[in-house]
């Protein structure tokens, strides 16, 4: 039988262990409560970009894939971001390069602003790299300065004699090459190689290894290949500061950069000097590669 102390004693043991296990809890969410479009930190604070919506966000439009809540997020709350990103690049902003497209251009009327605005609920982080607007508007600039060159002004959806060039990787047993398919530059930054395809279609919902010619006939397809690559390969360096030179690298540096060919360079940090003036934001550093 426990004695009248013993009893006090354990009370007061199970109090501590009841306090150890919900004060923390409390003191997480005591700031929750957020707005819409705002996500709940880690911390419990309220607001937007990565220190926000990134690792630990307990709720709002999470970043985290790997919480139940993001794909609810997603389903309900990826609209913030389509128009948010929807005023800033605005009808005149994407019809002053799509319209520079000669009518018998390829691509004319396939690259559509409405198009884009619906690829863009797929990727909701497009644009959220840092905490202030002028870095996501730097972004967006990045963005279409290379979309801009690597179509032509929105003229082209096919590399010019693409299908003459030889774009399989042998030695990638993880995406092969199918026989009789050709993996060159299709889309708003033309996708290329079978390494590419492959993932691409798997994350999107398309066989980029046996039908790779799908970027080039939907337009929908076509503009989340160019978000795909973006987000996966060209946003990880804008967010870490490296400028748009580091982007210009990543989607064709071993052919352009290091001084191999500096006209392609030149009209790329051209187009984005532009947009960036456009946007009413400076360019910041490092913008050649």
């Amino acid at each position: 039988m426990i004695n009248f102390s013993s009893r006090i004693l354990l009370i007061l043991l199970l109090t501590c262990t009841i306090a150890i296990i919900i004060i923390p809890k409390l003191a997480s969410t005591q700031y929750c409560g957020c707005t819409e479009g705002l996500c709940c930190s880690r911390w419990g604070y309220c607001g937007s970009g990565k220190a926000y919506c990134g690792q630990g966000c307990q709720g709002g439009p999470c970043y985290n894939s790997s919480t139940k809540n993001y794909n609810h997020n997603i389903n309900n709350n990826n609209n913030n971001n389509t128009n948010r990103v929807s005023d800033i690049v605005s009808e005149s902003f994407f019809n002053g390069i799509a319209n520079q497209a000669a009518s018998n251009c390829e691509g004319k009327g396939f690259y559509t602003r409405s198009v884009f605005l619906e690829a863009l609920k797929s990727y909701p982080e497009f644009a959220t790299i840092g905490f202030s607007d002028d870095d996501n508007k730097r972004e967006i600039a990045a963005f279409f300065a290379h979309v801009t060159h690597e179509t032509g002004q929105m003229c082209y959806i096919n590399e010019i004699n693409g299908s003459s060039r030889d774009y399989c990787d042998m030695t990638n047993s993880e995406y092969p090459c199918v026989s009789g398919q050709n993996y060159y530059g299709r889309g708003p930054i033309q996708l290329s190689w079978n390494f590419n395809y492959g993932p691409a279609g798997k994350d999107i919902g398309f066989d980029g290894l046996n039908d790779p010619d799908i970027v080039s006939r939907d337009s929908l397809i076509s503009f989340k290949t160019a978000l795909w690559y973006w987000m996966n390969t060209c946003q990880p360096l804008l967010s870490s500061g490296q400028g748009f030179g580091a982007t210009i690298r990543a989607i064709n540096g071993p052919l352009e950069c290091d001084g191999a060919l500096p006209e392609p360079v030149s009209r790329r940090v051209q187009h984005y000097v532009q947009y960036c003036k456009q946007l009413g934001v400076d360019t910041g550093d490092n913008l050649t590669c």
